[in-house]
C-alpha cells in the first residue's frame, strides 16, 4: 500500500488514493463543496487539505460537524494521523456546550485544530469570546444542512467577512435531489466549485465495496388491514366535509403531502380573508393529518405503535383540554370502533418484527464478527425493537437523540459516544437507531444495515446505506409492507437519488459559481455600523439559535449571552423585552400561562416591552378575535407592557438595536432585570411549585387550589397528582421523583 508523505502527517498512516489527492488539491484553490459517497474518505480529504493549508499558510483549522459523536470521530481521526511540530494535548481541542465559555476561549488561544458543533462556535462568536480572523481553513461536514437558520449559514458568512485568508471545504455524501436547495447551500457557504465522484468513476471504483440491496416484502395482516379500512373511512368523511365547504379535494388514494399542502394553502388563504369557513376547514384539516399519520403507523410500524397513537388521540379528545379536532375525532363512532380494535390486541401483529429477528439472527450466525445497524423512524419503535430482539436472545442497544419524549429519556451526547465505542468494541453487535445514527458515523465492520421502513428522503436513504460497505462487502435490507406507503416511499427515494446524482454532475461539469447570500449588503451594513456607537444587549442564552441574535451581531451590537430570569433581551437600566412570534403568542395563550409570563416580565423591569413578530394574530388558531383583543388589552393596560409588532426576525433585530442605542447611547452596560423585591406569601407559594419542570404558574395554581399547601403538593402520590386537571402522568412523575430524589 502506497502512503501519503507530508511533513504534518504521520509516516505510513494514510493510504495514498489519487481521487482524494486530486480533490484536496482542487479544494485548496477555492471554496469547494465535495460530494463523495459514504465510506470513501471525506475526512481524509479534509486532513490533506488542512495539513497543506497549515503548512503553507499557518493559522488555525476549524472543523464543524452537526453532532458531538461526529465531532469526536473527526477529532480521533486527526489525532491519530496528524504530526504537528510540538504537538501536545492542547494542539487539538474539542468544543462542546458542556465546557464554560471561558475555558473554550482559553483553549482557542492554544489550539491549532478545533473540532466543534456549529452552535457552540456561533454562541462564542456572538459573545465575543474569540474571532475567526486567523482561521485559514473552515471544514463544514454534512454541509447539506446549510439552509434556513442553521448555524452553518451564519458561521460561513462571518468567516468570509472576517478571516484574513479564508478557505471553505464543505463536505457531504448527499446534498439533496432538489437543484434549488443545492444552489442555496452553495450560495450560503460561498462555494465557488463542486467536486463530486460516484461509485462508477474510474478513480473511485477500485476502492468501492459491493453493497447488496435486498427488499423483503411482507403482507399487512388482516387485523391491521381492518384498522386501516377504519382510518380510510374517517379520511373519506373528512374529505367529504371539506368538499361541502367548497374546497377541491383529492381522491382518498392520492393523499400525498404535496396534495395536502396545496389544500392547506387554500384553507389558509380563506383564513387570511377572515372567512369563518377557513377556520372550520383548518380544524378538519388537522383531523386529516392525524388520520394520515395513523395510516402510516399501521402500515409501516405495527399494532403496538398504532394502538399507542390512537389511545393518545382519544385521551386528548376526551380529556377536556384537547383541540376541537381531537374532540370531534374521539366522538366519531368509526374512531371508537378503531379504539376498541386496538384495545383488543394483546401482542404485535405486524410480521416485520419477526422477519427482522430472522434477518439479524441469520447475519450473526453467518458472520460472528459483524456489526448490524437497524434504522427506525420513530423512537418508541426503536425501544420496541430493542425489547423484541432481546426477548429472542439478541442483545441490542438503542441509539437515539438527546431530547426526552413522553415517558422515554433520550441519550446525552456523552452516552451516544459511549454507545458507539462499545459497539465498535463488540460489546454488543446490534445498534437500533433513529435518524441520529444516519450521518457520518464510521463503524468499519458494519456488514448489515436494515431499514425497518422505507424513507422518502434521498438524503436519509443515502446516509443509511452509507453505514455499511465501508471496509468490505455490505448488505442492505429494506423491509416493505406490500401495497402501502412503504412501497411509495421506497420508489420516491430512488427517484430522488437519481435526480440528485444527475444534478451534482451538472454542477460539477458546468463549473457554476455562487456568492454568499446577502454578502454585499452585509458588508455595506458593516461599513456603516463601524462608525456608530456599539450598544450592549444581554440576550437570554435560549435565544442563541434565533436569527435575531445573528442579525444583531451583524448590526454591530455587543451581545452578552446568559440565562435571564424573565424576558429575552435586556438593555440599559430599564428596558426588558419579551419576543414572541404570532404563533407562539396564541399557543402560549391557549396551552400555557401567557398572562403569568407577562406578569413576571412586568415585575422585572421599569419599562417592559413585548414584541410580537410576524403573521396575523387572528389567523394562527381557531380562537375568537375578542379573546386575543382582551389579552392584548390586559397586557398593555393592566400590566403596563408596551406592545410592538415586527414583520420578521430582521425587523425585530432592528427594533432591538434602536431600543438599545436609545436607552444606552452605547456607553453603559445593561443592568440585568431584577426580580420584584417583595412578593406576597401566595406568590411565593406559586413560584415554588411553578419551578418544577414543565409546571409553570398556571398549573402551580391548580395544584395549590387542589391540595391546599406547598407541603401537601410535595407529599402527594403520583396517582393523586394525576387527578389535577392539566397535570397528567408525565408531570406528576416529574414532581414526585424530583421532590424525593437525593441531592448530589
Amino acid at each position: 500500500m502506497t502512503t501519503i508523505t507530508h511533513p504534518l502527517i504521520r509516516p505510513g498512516a494514510l493510504e495514498s488514493r489519487d481521487y482524494q489527492l486530486n480533490i484536496a488539491l482542487k479544494a485548496l484553490g477555492g471554496h469547494t463543496m465535495v460530494v463523495l459517497p459514504t465510506g470513501l474518505g471525506k475526512t481524509a480529504i479534509a486532513l490533506l487539505a488542512a495539513a497543506s493549508r497549515v503548512h503553507h499558510a499557518g493559522g488555525r483549522v476549524l472543523v464543524l460537524a452537526p453532532t458531538k459523536p461526529l465531532v469526536e470521530q473527526h477529532l480521533r481521526f486527526f489525532q491519530r494521523l496528524l504530526a504537528l511540530p510540538g504537538q501536545d494535548d492542547q494542539s487539538l481541542a474539542m468544543f462542546t456546550g458542556e465546557s464554560p465559555p471561558g475555558e473554550r476561549a482559553a483553549a482557542w488561544a492554544q489550539a491549532r485544530f478545533i473540532f466543534a458543533t456549529p452552535q457552540v462556535i456561533k454562541n462564542d462568536l456572538i459573545a465575543g469570546s474569540y474571532n475567526l480572523r486567523d482561521v485559514t481553513l473552515l471544514v463544514i461536514d454534512e454541509c447539506h444542512r446549510a439552509v434556513g437558520n442553521y448555524p452553518y449559514v451564519f458561521l460561513a458568512q462571518q468567516y468570509l467577512a472576517t478571516a484574513e485568508s479564508p478557505l471553505i471545504l464543505a463536505m457531504t455524501a448527499s446534498p439533496g435531489g432538489q437543484q434549488e436547495k443545492v444552489q442555496e447551500v452553495c450560495a450560503n457557504l460561498g462555494i465557488q466549485a463542486v467536486e463530486s465522484r460516484t461509485e462508477q468513476d474510474p478513480d473511485v471504483a477500485p476502492y468501492m465495496y459491493e453493497r447488496e440491496v435486498e427488499v423483503m416484502e411482507v403482507e399487512l395482516p388482516g387485523e391491521l388491514r381492518h384498522a386501516v379500512d377504519d382510518l380510510k373511512d374517517l379520511v373519506e368523511s373528512r374529505l367529504a366535509t371539506l368538499e361541502e365547504m367548497g374546497f377541491p379535494v383529492p381522491e382518498p388514494g392520492r393523499l400525498s403531502m404535496k396534495v395536502l399542502q396545496a389544500l392547506n394553502a387554500q384553507i389558509q388563504a380563506r383564513i387570511q380573508d377572515r372567512d369563518s369557513v377557513g377556520y372550520a376547514a383548518a380544524s378538519v384539516y388537522a383531523e386529516l393529518m392525524k388520520l394520515r399519520h395513523a395510516i402510516t403507523l399501521a402500515e409501516s410500524q405495527g399494532s403496538r405503535v398504532l394502538s399507542g397513537y390512537v389511545m393518545k388521540l382519544f385521551a386528548e379528545g376526551s380529556g377536556g383540554a384537547g383541540t376541537k379536532a381531537s374532540v370531534r375525532l374521539s366522538r366519531d363512532p368509526v374512531f371508537v370502533r378503531l379504539l376498541e380494535r386496538c384495545m383488543g390486541w394483546k401482542e404485535e401483529l405486524h410480521p416485520k418484527m419477526e422477519l427482522l429477528a430472522e434477518v439479524v439472527r441469520e447475519e450473526m450466525e453467518s458472520s460472528p464478527a459483524s456489526r448490524i445497524i437497524v434504522f427506525a423512524t420513530y423512537r418508541d419503535m426503536v425501544q420496541q425493537l430493542v425489547e423484541y430482539l432481546g426477548s429472542h436472545g439478541i442483545a441490542a442497544q438503542r441509539f437515539v437523540g438527546q431530547a426526552a419524549r413522553d415517558r422515554e429519556k433520550g441519550l446525552s451526547q456523552k452516552r451516544q459516544i459511549e454507545a458507539l465505542q462499545r459497539f465498535r468494541a463488540g460489546e454488543f453487535r446490534v445498534l437500533v437507531a433513529t435518524s441520529v445514527g444516519e450521518e457520518g458515523l464510521d463503524i468499519p465492520s458494519t456488514d448489515l444495515v436494515v431499514f425497518y421502513e422505507a424513507v422518502p428522503s434521498e438524503i436519509r436513504s443515502i446516509q443509511r446505506k452509507g453505514r455499511t460497505g465501508r471496509s468490505g462487502k455490505g448488505r442492505i435490507v429494506v423491509l416493505v409492507t406490500k401495497g402501502t406507503s412503504d412501497e411509495v416511499y421506497r420508489h420516491v427515494a430512488q427517484t430522488r437519488e437519481r435526480a440528485m446524482r444527475s444534478g451534482i454532475r451538472r454542477l460539477s461539469s458546468h463549473g457554476q459559481e455562487f456568492s454568499p447570500a446577502g454578502g454585499q449588503e452585509n458588508h455595506a451594513q458593516a461599513k456603516i455600523e463601524q462608525f456608530l456607537p456599539r450598544p450592549v444587549i444581554v440576550a437570554d442564552d435560549r435565544e442563541a439559535s434565533s436569527k435575531v441574535v445573528e442579525i444583531l451581531h451583524t448590526l454591530g451590537v455587543t451581545l452578552r449571552l446568559q440565562r435571564l430570569p424573565a424576558g429575552d433581551y435586556a438593555m440599559g437600566e430599564r428596558v426588558l423585552v419579551e419576543r414572541k412570534t404570532a404563533r407562539d403568542f396564541v399557543d402560549t395563550l391557549v396551552d400555557r400561562d401567557l398572562l403569568g409570563q407577562m406578569k413576571a416580565l412586568s415585575a422585572s423591569a421599569a419599562r417592559p416591552v413585548l414584541i410580537i413578530e410576524g403573521g396575523d394574530l387572528y389567523t394562527q388558531r381557531d380562537i375568537h378575535p375578542n379573546a386575543i383583543r382582551g389579552t392584548l388589552a390586559a397586557i398593555a393596560v393592566d400590566m403596563g407592557i408596551s406592545i410592538l409588532f415586527s414583520r420578521d426576525e430582521e425587523d425585530t433585530a432592528q427594533i432591538l438595536a434602536v431600543l438599545a442605542r436609545r436607552e444606552e447611547g452605547g456607553a453603559r452596560e445593561p443592568r440585568l432585570p431584577q426580580k420584584k423585591a417583595v412578593r406576597s406569601l401566595q406568590e411565593q407559594q406559586e413560584l415554588l411549585i411553578a419551578s418544577f419542570p414543565d409546571i409553570g404558574l398556571k398549573n402551580a395554581r391548580l395544584l395549590l387550589d387542589h391540595f391546599g399547601s406547598v407541603r401537601a403538593v410535595i407529599d402527594a402520590g403520583q396517582e393523586d397528582l394525576c387527578q389535577v386537571k392539566g397535570i397528567g402522568e408525565k408531570r406528576a412523575r416529574q414532581i414526585f421523583e424530583l421532590a424525593r430524589r437525593a441531592y448530589r
